[in-house]
């Protein structure tokens, strides 16, 4: 079945779609991008995604390229053409075409936009939460504004790499102080051995993770216990369970580090119950 993507103004096959080489995206990374889950053919977390995809543009003096109802419909419209029920939807905004110069065009020039939808196997990925997964660690490598969804992602393209080449599905990058930031792809979480939810805290250089935001609310609607605070790779391989959060992870149990079991190895119950209390709430919230 063809797939279609939207490029600046119009929908085009999948296959066919191009941008201007002199893209800014293409050429310097100038952009950023935004994920969204697709549950029943919505969009998951919208709220959350629209809030920090403007921050995003903001923080980097993008235009926005359209208003969040146009930007609604455009989306909507690409999960319909690529007849997506479950799945993801990319979104991609660069600063635009200009002559190659790192300085901003003068005049400015319109933002770029391209959009893909894919459908995802959540049978597949469900088999995949009940066995669980691996990490590995990596040294935290990236630029000191990790809040921003820069489209710059070489370091996390090479920390997935190195994670795919270890048998795990994600890496964790680990800070000068031996902490835990967050994963290539995901925000990274543990359950301590006091039975504590701990995640790293938002002030820190590490994206607002949107999975992140919902997942701390249905955590204080099940009334478990919570803290913002970081933890070691020591503490990780010595905690009760892990998981990581994301648009495409969702809540997915961490079995291993570095090789290392993490509790039993086996996804433990919180995780477990949490991934299931997210689904819920993000498929009944969905728009």
């Amino acid at each position: 079945m063809s797939r279609y993507a939207y490029v600046n103004g119009r929908f085009v096959r999948h296959g066919q779609a191009a941008v201007h080489i002199e893209d800014r995206g293409y050429q310097l990374a100038d952009g950023v991008y935004e994920v969204w889950a697709v549950f029943d053919g919505k969009l998951a977390d919208a709220d959350g995604h629209f809030t920090r995809l403007w921050r995003s543009l903001d923080e980097l003096r993008i235009a926005h390229p359209m208003g969040r109802a146009a930007l609604t419909l455009v989306l909507g419209e690409a999960i319909r053409r690529n007849k997506v029920r479950e799945g993801l939807v990319y979104l991609q905004v660069s600063r635009g075409v200009a002559r190659r110069d790192h300085a901003f065009p003068d005049p400015p020039v319109p933002p770029a936009v391209v959009i893909t939808a894919k459908s995802v196997d959540r049978a597949a990925a469900e088999a995949k939460a009940a066995k669980g997964a691996g990490v590995v660690t990596v040294p935290e490598t990236r630029w000191s504004r990790c809040d921003i969804k820069s489209i710059g992602l070489l370091p996390n393209a090479l920390a997935k790499q190195a994670a795919r080449e270890r048998g795990a599905v994600e890496a964790w990058f680990v800070d000068e102080l031996g902490l835990v930031t967050e994963g290539a792809s995901s925000n990274a979480w543990i359950v301590d051995a006091d039975g504590v939810l701990r995640t790293r805290d938002t002030q820190a250089n590490i994206l607002r993770g949107v999975t992140r935001t919902t997942l701390m609310q249905v955590i204080g609607e099940a009334g478990l216990p919570v803290s913002e605070r970081p933890f070691t790779v020591a503490e990780a391989k010595a905690a009760k369970e892990a998981f990581i959060t994301g648009a495409g992870s969702l809540v997915l149990p961490i079995v291993s580090v570095d090789g290392a079991p993490v509790g039993d190895g086996v996804p433990g119950p919180r995780a477990t119950r949490l991934r299931r209390l997210y689904i819920e709430k993000a498929r009944a919230t969905a728009i």
